[in-house]
């Protein structure tokens, strides 16, 4: 079967790919099946901007589809920035402006806990649809910690692996991340 990542980010087709591929699954990513579309993320959570994306993506061809939502979530700040992690600090904010926003917002807290979180939601063909969804527990640092990652990966402080992701090898951090959780979880459900 072929499926059709919603996404232009190389790195998260690699992940997918790794866990689905496993079961006989040729992902590709929308670039690659010739779509071009951008996709307003109007959604109130992570499982309602991955749909919207996979149907987005869907309408323009006949294959599986499968996308994603991910971001940050910090106890302190009610949740945020969850959905809005990409902007945060505004629509061309870079990672660094992203981190130095929340270590502003989070300044003199005490309850830095936080989590990553993913959700998945994957249509067949046939317009039936599978979800899942993956989290890592952490907490927020109070610098930025490493050189490695993206986003928040130097201030997420993983209590699983006992440094940063920003510290972490790529391969540590997708064995436990967010994203591989979610994926893993839907791999169960593809299997079954």
């Amino acid at each position: 079967m072929r499926v059709i990542a919603a996404t232009k980010n190389k790195g998260k087709i690699r992940e997918i790919a790794d866990i689905l591929g496993e079961l006989g699954i040729e992902v590709i990513s929308q670039a690659d099946a010739g779509i071009d579309v951008e996709i307003l993320e109007t959604g109130t959570s992570f499982i309602e901007n991955a749909r919207i994306k996979a149907r987005a993506v869907a309408l323009l061809c006949d294959d599986a589809v499968l996308a994603d939502d991910s971001g940050l979530c910090v106890d302190a700040l009610g949740g945020a920035p969850g959905i809005y992690s990409a902007r945060y600090a505004g629509e061309d904010a870079t990672d660094t402006d992203k981190i130095n926003k929340l270590l502003s917002e989070l300044d003199g807290e005490t309850n830095r806990e936080a989590h990553f979180e993913t959700a998945v939601v994957f249509l067949y063909p046939d317009g039936r649809e599978l979800t899942a969804s993956g989290e890592v527990p952490g907490r927020i640092t109070l610098s930025p910690q490493g050189e490695g990652g993206f986003g928040y990966d130097p201030v997420f402080y993983s209590t699983e692996l006992g440094k940063t992701f920003g510290e972490a090898t790529e391969e540590e951090k997708n064995k436990i991340s967010h994203r591989a959780k979610a994926l893993g979880a839907l791999f169960e459900l593809l299997k079954a």
